[in-house]
């Protein structure tokens, strides 16, 4: 028995590739040939697929051919095929595994166009692949039964769509769908029951902050400078004054608080007593308004310059750092309850902790951070952030033995005292709002005079010119 085999390949201008190889004995072709010949004579030509695989001709005059991704169908002809193609293999590809049927795959949600050849022939149909149920949708009904749930999917996003009966299945479904891909923006937009048409949330936040400060010192330095001699005592905890002969004296680096000194006696002392109260009290009231789902941001502060130094060059460039108050936050809205990621914070400049650098003074930061995520209803509150920091330091420094002598003892003593108490509170309150119609806007602030009048106006009271 002899065996023909039939390959062709054919290269479209759009870059389309097909490929058709029927192989069948040459007896079964030539038989083929004659009653297909004898059937165009006596009949009218047929519809060239099989009922199982197309559907009626839609508007394009083409037949369809329906199956769902992940599956596969066989498209039934009424004569030889000797080459095919397709137009996207990535969405359905089809090969032939028998002289009239071809096999097509389903791949993913689209619609192609397959093409058929045989003898003097050619049938154009419509391939169109439904996603059908996807595995998200069958884990939805698993873990979610009853509820309205509808899964979009495509190369970018996932849509939700429908109806659920809570705020928690709606949260649930969203972050299901987000944990099977991690590239695929999620779109949430199930609906509840009772829920607000407004679609933008307004962040009311107050920062608080106190912060108490109180240092206590004291301490003694003597010195003399008579001519047969030269002395003094210090716990070195504050400046003392030093000799210098090249100076003619004493120099002294800071005269402390109280300072005595007998040129005729050359006795001298430098006492240290200093009792400091400070009382630091901030307030802010950062309001921001933001759409559902979008992140916005606020910052009420300024930069400062910060030189750097580039590679190997030394070329000194001059960056900005931003401080002041900061507040992102992305509101989500769910029927009636509003779930907010909040961040906000405050930073102040810090000149004692800062660097020299080039003869540029260049400070810290001071910052004060929270982050978290809430769920409150509108118009409700919340405190995000409670700081209490209590610091307290004590130093001291004594001579050893002349500090132990009763009474005379503590002028060779000397000590430091430093409590400091910072309180910080963050409280968050979100409200949906709308816009104002053009009668609902309030009037403006407006001069008790007018600001400008011509010199040889007469002088009036009343509101500001209108524009």
């Amino acid at each position: 028995m002899s065996v023909r085999v039939r390959y062709s390949i054919l290269r479209l201008a759009t870059g389309a590739v097909f490929i058709g190889s029927v192989a069948w004995p040459a007896a079964a072709q030539d038989a083929a040939h004659n009653a297909r010949a004898a059937s165009a004579a006596t009949a009218p030509a047929a519809s060239g697929v099989g009922a199982t695989a197309a559907e009626a001709t839609d508007g394009s005059g083409f037949d369809r051919v329906l199956l769902t991704a992940g599956r596969s169908t066989v498209l039934k002809t009424t004569f030889d095929v000797t080459r095919i193609a397709v137009t996207n293999p990535a969405i359905a590809d089809a090969v032939v595994v028998q002289p009239r049927e071809v096999l097509i795959d389903g791949k993913t949600a689209g619609t192609v166009s397959l093409i058929v050849w045989g003898g003097d022939q050619r049938r154009q149909y419509d391939v169109v692949v439904d996603p059908g149920v996807t595995t998200l949708q069958q884990t939805f009904q698993k873990l979610f039964p009853g509820e309205d749930i509808r899964v979009a999917m495509n190369d970018e996003s996932i849509i939700l769509t429908g109806s659920v009966s809570s705020n928690t299945v709606m949260l649930r479904a969203g972050e299901v769908a987000k944990g099977t891909s991690s590239k695929a923006k999620v779109i949430n937009l199930l609906q509840l029951p009772g829920g607000s048409e407004s679609q933008q949330v307004m962040l009311q936040v107050r920062i608080a902050e106190v912060n108490r400060r109180a240092i206590q010192e004291l301490g003694v330095n003597f010195f003399s400078t008579r001519p047969e001699a030269t002395g003094r005592s210090t716990t070195q905890q504050f400046a003392a004054p030093t000799f210098d002969d090249k100076a003619g004296g004493l120099v002294f680096s800071d005269f402390l608080n109280l300072f005595f000194l007998n040129r005729k006696e050359g006795l001298g002392v430098a006492i240290k007593a200093l009792e400091q109260k400070g009382l630091f009290q901030s307030l802010a009231e950062p309001n921001l308004i933001a759409y559902n789902g979008q992140e916005a941001s606020f910052l009420a502060g300024g930069e400062f310059p910060v030189p750097v130094v580039q590679g190997a060059t030394g070329t000194v460039t001059v960056i900005f750092k931003e401080f002041g108050v900061r507040l992102n936050f992305v509101p989500t809205i769910a029927g009636d309850v509003i779930r907010l990621k909040v961040r906000p914070e405050v930073s102040a400049l810090d000149f004692s902790n800062g660097v020299t650098l080039g003869g540029f003074r260049i400070p810290a930061l001071t910052t004060r951070r929270a982050e978290t995520d809430v769920e409150l209803r509108d118009g409700q509150s919340f405190a995000i952030a409670g700081l209490l920091n209590n610091i307290t330091q004590n130093d001291g420094a004594n001579v050893p033995f002349l500090s132990k002598i009763p009474i005379i003892g503590y002028l060779f003593k000397s000590s430091a005292d430093r409590r400091e108490r910072t309180e910080l509170m963050v409280l968050v309150t979100p409200r949906l709002v709308r816009p104002l119609n053009p009668d609902e806007v309030p009037p403006l602030p407006t001069q008790p005079l007018r600001f400008l009048q011509a010199p040889d106006a007469p002088k009036s009271r009343g509101t500001a010119d209108k524009p």
